[in-house]
């Protein structure tokens, strides 16, 4: 089965079960990757939740449950090893002037030869470009 890779809000959703129809067509096709900063990123608001768009307006209780299956976090989630990604990385944020967490989610979907699914309020023309540049698909997704 081939990959995609998702960005943070769309994990959360993912291991929240809270999956909309569209990104559940996709990984009725597609088995689910993210990066490291993005699982990071996410981790750090069901710690903190501190207001933002991930999970600062969720009770405690959903952050918990979101937190423990984050802990838990098993291999069907593919999660690219940084050391795999970081020359590249640094090639992407070069040419494209992206930020680490950009240059990650292009070079992991480059590595897997598999689209980038990015929360549409998410939509960076930096990573937009690159994804462009290095003739990927990128997608837009309402969480």
């Amino acid at each position: 089965m081939s990959r995609i890779v998702l960005d943070d809000h769309l994990l959360r959703d993912l291991l929240a079960d809270e999956v909309g129809s569209d990104l559940a067509l996709t990984l009725a096709e597609h088995s689910p990757a993210t990066t490291n900063l993005y699982l990071v990123r996410l981790c750090r608001s069901v710690v903190a939740a501190s207001g933002g768009a991930l999970t600062g307006s969720w009770p405690q209780a959903a952050r918990g449950a979101l937190g423990r299956r984050l802990a838990m976090l098993g291999d069907d989630v593919e999660v690219v090893p940084m050391r795999l990604l970081a020359f590249r990385m640094a090639e992407l944020a070069d040419s494209y002037r992206l930020s680490s967490l950009g240059a990650e989610a292009v070079a992991a979907a480059e590595h897997l030869g598999a689209p980038l699914y990015v929360w549409s309020g998410d939509d960076g023309p930096r990573i937009r470009a690159a994804m462009a540049g290095i003739e990927a698909e990128y997608c837009l997704l309402d969480a």
